[in-house]
């Protein structure tokens, strides 16, 4: 017996927030993840963590300016939330030991206007 999906009106609404991180050393995906979690859980705490749905959907490494590593990318949180996990990044400074900043490019409801509008047409 399969499963049924659960349909479009009964879901979440989504928001997709993109994000451009410049550090000091290359940054991996995991990397970003735990750095991303790590300043919710800091900041808001689990039980307000846990309703926030963070989820990392792409990820761009843009290479270097100067000596600073760009990583651009979208994330994935729940609709009402947005401003708390912006906050969240916004809080993070340093990430072991290297120095760390999270700029927010946008906020849109689809992964591809995010992309059109704040991760492709920025140089």
């Amino acid at each position: 017996m399969k499963l049924k999906i659960l349909p479009p009106t009964l879901r979440g609404s989504k928001r997709y927030i993109a994000f451009e991180l410049m550090s000091q050393t290359p940054v991996s995906r995991d990397d970003l993840v735990n750095l991303i979690w790590g300043a919710c859980l800091k900041l808001h705490g689990e039980c307000e963590t846990s309703r926030f749905r963070l989820w990392i959907m792409r990820k761009w490494d843009c290479g270097q300016n100067g000596s600073d590593f760009i990583v651009k990318g979208i994330l994935h949180c729940n609709r009402g939330d947005e401003e708390n996990v912006r906050a969240a990044l916004c809080s993070v400074n340093n990430f072991h030991g290297n120095k760390v900043v999270f700029h927010t490019l946008g906020l849109s409801g689809t992964i591809h206007s995010a992309t059109q509008k704040f991760i492709k047409s920025r140089p």
